[in-house]
């Protein structure tokens, strides 16, 4: 589903090279870590995803098309494909838990009946159900992420892409939020790439795991121990 075939990556008026070489397959509904120290590369790697960014060298395929391939009037259409979960939230302050998750359907002038028929239903998978009439300023910080995580699938995206989902959270929540991806995964066979610097946390999935050092893949392997598994406890 996307491939990374010899990429490099530079920002030319910063002067960095921001990745290296890179090759790498994800696979259709598996979910991966991409890890390493802030800086090394990852949100990079996001960015090259859902075009936010073009490759210096090399090829990046998404869909089984080179990204340099999609013509400027498809690129709303591929990013539909696409759900991107930052690590800001970027929440709507006046709008209620409902409406932020019913925004991007509204964007693309889904129904009524539409939004009244998807919204609960993520709602229910994120663990927010209770939640519909909040708004942002009366959630916890992981219940804030659940709400951008839901806005992020509430369009069925065949690809979710978290970048550091867990950057602003305590461990326990961390921990939380990467069984609710897991689960996301499993129950409605999204393809997702996390990318973290939360190494300690994203050990414990027994997942795929791609390290990145300056820009360059170190090491890429599922770890076996400490699994995490299990139903999502309240924060």
């Amino acid at each position: 589903m996307i491939k990374f075939k010899r990429v490099h990556l530079t920002y030319r008026s910063e002067g960095v090279h921001a990745l290296r070489d890179i090759n790498l397959e994800f696979t259709k509904s598996e979910i991966s870590f991409i890890v390493g120290p802030t800086g090394c590369g990852k949100s990079s790697l996001l960015k090259l995803i859902y075009l936010d960014a073009m490759p210096t060298r090399g090829q990046v395929v998404v869909f089984g098309k080179d990204t340099f391939d999609f013509r400027e009037r498809e690129l709303p259409y591929l990013r539909r494909k696409i759900g991107v979960v930052f690590q800001d939230f970027r929440l709507l302050p006046t709008k209620t838990v409902f409406e932020n998750v019913a925004y991007p359907l509204e964007i693309i002038g889904a129904s009524r009946y539409e939004i009244e028929r998807r919204v609960p239903r993520v709602l229910e998978l994120v663990g927010l159900a209770d939640k519909s009439d909040s708004l942002p300023s009366s959630l916890s910080r992981g219940q804030e992420q659940r709400v951008s995580i839901a806005r992020s699938i509430v369009n069925d995206p065949l690809i979710l892409l978290a970048d550091e989902p867990t950057g602003n959270l305590d461990p326990e929540t961390s921990l939380d939020i990467i069984k609710l991806l897991i689960e996301i995964q499993t129950t409605r066979g999204t393809s997702i790439l996390v990318a973290s610097h939360d190494i300690s946390t994203v050990e414990k999935s027994n997942k795929r795991m791609v390290r990145i050092e300056n820009g360059i893949v170190v090491s890429d392997s599922n770890n076996t121990s400490n699994s995490i598994s299990g139903s999502r406890e309240g924060e």
